[in-house]
């Protein structure tokens, strides 16, 4: 059969598309495949093992929706509940879970091998300061032309910061060389 543009038949799928995926509970109708389901009402209250149909009728007296709560346990586990409110309940604690889910950070200092006593006690407080905000710490000391040679000096520089702050943070990596630079990273004591 062709059309006046000289198309051909249209073509169709061999298979029917699948139906969307929705994430969360099945609600009302959309409970299918089991014949009975244990019954919990809108106080809480069990109300035994009933037909689907019983309690999806108990359900709609209620004016409320009915939702698996527990699909895997024999029988299905249902409640009566408004099913607006159950999400907006569900992204609540999901926000408050995320709110309270600290993100550990690595944040960076730096210093020079010959650095000034006052300069240390700055990135010292600093350091203390994101130790205790749960953070961790890059100490990234910087070896300039002839300072090269004298390496001993960072690293005794680097073993002074590790013994001030033994009381509080762990040396999570050893100090080590990358190219003109020692790096070491501490973490907070839990």
């Amino acid at each position: 059969m062709s059309t006046a543009t000289g198309e051909g038949p249209i073509s169709r799928r061999p298979y029917a598309a699948p139906p969307p995926s929705k994430d969360g509970p099945r609600v009302n109708e959309e409970i299918r495949g089991v014949l009975r389901v244990l019954l919990i009402d809108a106080e809480g209250e069990k109300q035994g093992e009933m037909p689907l149909s019983a309690a999806l009728e108990a359900a709609r007296e209620a004016g409320l929706d009915l939702v698996e709560v527990a699909p895997n346990s024999v029988p299905p586990v249902c409640k009566i509940l408004d099913y607006g409110k159950f999400r907006f309940e569900e992204q609540k604690k999901k926000a408050e879970t995320r709110k309270k889910a600290k993100r550990i950070e690595l944040k960076e200092i730096k210093v020079r091998p010959n650095i000034d006593d006052h300069d240390y006690e700055v990135k010292m407080r600093a350091i203390h300061r994101f130790f205790e905000e749960g953070d961790k710490v890059k100490v990234t000391l910087r070896f300039r032309g002839r300072e090269m040679a004298h390496t001993h000096l960072g690293m005794e520089l680097l073993e002074r910061m590790r013994t001030e702050l033994d009381k509080i943070a762990k040396v999570e990596h050893e100090p080590r060389f990358e190219g003109r630079q020692v790096v070491m990273v501490m973490a907070p004591r839990a």
